[in-house]
């Protein structure tokens, strides 16, 4: 069984990202505090692979495919945000903790979203040793720098890297982008099964291409923007997103029919 699929307006992401930056605001320090982690692990990435410049920006790209899964708290904090119930931070311990309440339900129970997450964190792995081994091979000098990167790949004359780059990252990250658009914030709101979640998630994309194609422009857009900021601006742009995701689910997706994954007041 399937949730029902809504047909949403062309601008509909813009409303996501209004309603994103109000549970931001609404949400304080908790929130700003999931984007101030994932800006110090752009900035851990950064410093680890700053002489091999290969390697980072494919650290880059499969980090933004696993960005979904470190999100998820965030989707919970929205979540309760929209049912009028506390925002604290026993509710992230509780998300990470308990939320899928039994270990023993096979049926889209407990490690629905740990298996979805790593299945991610296996594409953003494989689009890590595509990029390494892509501009390693074909770049026409050794890329270990972003000076390098920027005239060997990026302005190279007569080279086609960069273009085949773009191209392979796309191709990849488009199924990865239709396959979690939707389906972590329903894992988190629904006991589904993960395979229920991806179909989901795709029959999301394919009703609403347009609509869905602004929004994960908008998603590497602003995406882009906190990197250039240096990373700081990733402290907000992230969490804004994931709220927005959250809202961006509630939209598309009819899932009253489902029944509810609710975290339990005791042990799981």
């Amino acid at each position: 069984m399937l949730p029902v699929v809504r047909s949403i307006d062309l601008m509909q992401p813009l409303a996501w990202l209004q309603r994103g930056v109000r549970d931001t605001v609404q949400a304080g320090w908790l929130s700003l505090a999931h984007g101030a982690a994932l800006a110090a692990f752009g900035a851990l990435l950064l410093l680890l692979a700053r002489d091999r410049f290969w390697l980072l920006a494919g650290a880059f790209s499969g980090f933004l495919v696993v960005a979904p899964v470190l999100s998820t708290s965030l989707y919970a904090i929205s979540r309760a945000i929209e049912r009028g119930e506390p925002v604290n931070l026993r509710l992230i311990v509780r998300t990470w903790t308990r939320w899928q309440y039994s270990r023993f339900v096979v049926k889209g129970g407990y490690w629905s979203l740990v298996r979805f997450g790593l299945l991610l964190a296996l594409a953003g792995t494989g689009w890590v040793l595509t990029s390494a081994a892509l501009i390693t091979l074909l770049a026409p000098q050794p890329v270990n720098t972003p000076a390098d990167f920027l005239r060997h790949i990026v302005l190279a004359p007569n080279h086609y890297v960069f273009e085949l780059w773009l191209t392979m990252g796309a191709l990849m990250a488009a199924p990865m982008f239709a396959s979690s658009v939707i389906a972590m914030p329903l894992l988190l709101d629904r006991r589904v099964t993960v395979l229920q979640a991806v179909l989901a998630s795709w029959q999301s994309v394919l009703q609403n291409p347009v609509p869905m194609a602004l929004w994960a422009a908008l998603i590497m857009g602003l995406t882009g923007l906190g990197l250039v900021t240096l990373l700081i601006g990733l402290v907000f742009v992230m969490p804004v997103l994931g709220h927005a995701s959250w809202h961006a689910y509630r939209d598309v997706v009819d899932a009253s029919a489902l029944p509810e994954r609710l975290p339990p007041e005791g042990s799981a």
